[in-house]
């Protein structure tokens, strides 16, 4: 069914359309357009300069138009007169292949040519700081585990409890919300939907708190490790691949070891295979290096992984399989683009399935007390550097994600490592000075 912005507008008294998309290093961008417009920009588009966002464009480059999905409308909760919808990029014509929209749905369309429809769900942590983005925003927050501590999450209800309020009134199914491991650090979970439909409402979440945040006086951020000695920001996935129709979970076997299919397996294998290739696209900045391989924190556990390894019901691992017919993988931090994330992801367990790759033997142990007993398991790589090398020396993964959307990401990426190596350091200066 075609749906007719216009329409909708007057229908639900939207007066403005944030028409947005994401870039490669997740930031969203966006116009607001009015509902008066809203009906040429449907058909042509509204214009930007691809340059000036974080594309791998010169400012010769022709005008980019991002063209609106209407099935993706979300009404802002907190401002109902506001439209928000996801668009895709066109230039010249013709789609932009690097755009991370636009890039899932190619690697989509790859898995539908072959009768498969991947669902997923993310678990989004998320700490509310101060304004200034100095320190948590509450002082109080200071037990060593905070983990679930009732005083600590009702004293941020409002906050929470709008946020929630908002998936339920959006057919979200939000579920649970509860403080995290690290002081003044949150989760809010919700349904597992098509790969695309989450995608945007990942997106939409970390714009939704990030903005209820600041209405009351708060910062939210999903930055991977903001505080040394806590815990940091993962975003966890939860996968499952179906049928084409959606009636059938492949990944269900009440036959299979846990409860998982031999085609889950061999997803799982690709995931296993180009785990620390995929780690530029789950762990994308800097920052989230800190995150992985990182020392123990003040409640004990970083629950962060850091090798290539899977178990069953056990959060030391960088799969979990929690129950039959579904996969947990661990990698993702909060940093991670909602759009390239379940691309990258997908375009491996593919290539696991087309290759039939074996993810070995599950290991059901403690690896975080034990890591010696995971034998040759491979480790995550220790800074961005490596894992974009990584990335840019796997054909598989570079084919099934689009040459150029790698080569553009892996570009802006080397440019934001030579910043950051280039930098000079407190640390440096304290420990060099007098050598």
């Amino acid at each position: 069914m075609t749906i007719d912005l216009a329409q909708e507008a007057r229908d639900k008294g939207i007066d403005y359309f944030l028409i947005s998309f994401v870039d490669l290093f997740g930031v969203m961008r966006a116009k607001l357009a009015p509902a008066s417009a809203i009906a040429d920009m449907a058909k042509e588009g509204a214009g930007f300069a691809g340059f000036a966002a974080w594309l791998d464009m010169t400012p010769a480059d022709s005008d980019m138009f991002a063209v609106p999905d209407p099935s993706s409308l979300i009404q802002l909760p907190w401002k109902p007169n506001v439209g928000w919808l996801a668009a895709d990029l066109y230039m010249d014509g013709e789609e932009v292949a690097q755009a991370p929209r636009n890039s899932l749905k190619r690697v989509l369309r790859g898995a539908e040519s072959k009768g498969y429809r991947l669902q997923h769900g993310v678990e989004c942590e998320y700490f509310l700081i101060t304004p200034e983005g100095d320190g948590l925003a509450d002082a109080s927050d200071r037990q060593d585990k905070p983990c679930y501590d009732v005083a600590a999450l009702m004293r941020r209800y409002d906050v929470i409890s709008e946020v929630c309020d908002a998936m339920l009134a959006l057919g979200w199914g939000p579920y649970q919300n509860d403080h995290e491991d690290a002081n003044g650090q949150f989760e809010m979970n919700w349904d597992y939907a098509d790969v695309l439909v989450t995608a945007d409402r990942h997106a939409f979440f970390k714009y939704m708190v990030k903005s209820i945040a600041e209405n009351h006086g708060l910062r939210a951020t999903f930055m991977p490790k903001p505080f040394a000695g806590l815990t940091g920001n993962g975003c966890h996935m939860h996968i499952s691949l179906w049928s084409e129709d959606g009636a059938t979970n492949l990944f269900a076997d009440p036959e299979g070891e846990l409860g998982v299919s031999q085609l889950g397996y061999h997803f799982l294998g690709g995931l296993m295979t180009h785990a620390t290739s995929m780690c530029a696209i789950t762990n994308p900045t800097v920052n989230s290096y800190k995150r992985l391989n990182a020392p123990v924190t003040t409640s004990g556990a970083t629950w962060a992984p850091n090798l290539v390894t899977y178990g069953g019901n056990n959060r030391t691992h960088m799969v979990r399989i929690p129950d039959a017919g579904r996969l947990e993988l661990r990698l993702a931090d909060g940093a991670a683009n909602p759009y390239l994330l379940p691309a990258a992801v997908m375009a491996a367990g593919l290539d696991g399935i087309e290759h039939q790759r074996d993810p070995g033997a599950r290991l059901d142990i403690n690896v975080y007390a034990e890591p010696e007993r995971a034998g040759q398991a491979k480790r995550l790589p220790l800074n961005l550097l490596d894992a974009l090398r990584e990335l840019e020396a796997n054909g598989d993964l570079t084919h099934a994600l689009g040459g150029e959307t790698v080569a553009a990401f892996a570009k802006l990426k080397h440019d934001e490592w030579n910043a950051y190596a280039a930098h000079l350091s407190d640390w440096e200066r304290q420990n060099t000075l007098d050598c």
